[in-house]
């Protein structure tokens, strides 16, 4: 059940991103795009409501409730740009806007964009650990959240293995 709601919540954040997207550009109807973008949020706030449920109705923890904490540290880390991004290539697309800049693929401005990307992951995974543990004190049983702990411990090596291979490319730029 849980599943199929953490996949419905993601389909429904790209729905209403490109609702907002098609009402802006191709409706012309700006207030209710930005109104509909500014909506993603509350996605979230389903997903999380639904999986407290799912616990507070006795479900024993288990990864697909991690990857629901993921989610929404990422959605709400990520958004803004995944977002922007979209805006920009739609924008491009339909209502005549210049083309979208490319991101860096060398240098110091693609290491820049490498570290900033990691900090991105860091807020993410900030936000998803805190609803973690707000999840695993909620429940208040180990034996019924250890698959928690370990999505916070299998994030954290994730988190790390992304810092080296971010920052590398400060201390080796990669070249043209």
């Amino acid at each position: 059940m849980i599943v199929a709601f953490i996949i419905g919540c993601e389909i429904g954040f790209w729905l209403f991103v490109v609702a907002g997207l098609v009402f802006r550009y191709i409706l012309g109807l700006k207030r209710i795009g930005a109104v509909l973008l500014a909506a993603t949020p509350v996605v979230d706030l389903v997903l999380i409501i639904a999986t407290v449920i799912d616990l507070h109705n006795g479900a024993t923890a288990s990864s697909i409730h991690g990857l629901a904490a993921v989610y929404i540290g990422v959605s709400i880390a990520y958004g803004k740009r995944m977002i922007r991004w979209a805006d920009q290539r739609f924008a491009y697309r339909f209502a005549g806007a210049p083309a979208p800049e490319p991101r860096p693929k060398y240098g110091s401005a693609h290491a820049s964009r490498e570290r900033k990307s990691w900090l991105l992951h860091l807020l993410a995974w900030i936000i998803g650990s805190l609803i973690l543990l707000g999840m695993i004190g909620f429940v208040g049983d180990d034996s019924r959240t250890e698959s928690l702990w370990n999505t916070i411990s299998y994030w954290s090596i994730i988190l790390g293995i992304d810092f080296i291979w971010s920052f590398s490319y400060t201390l080796f730029p990669k070249k043209s």
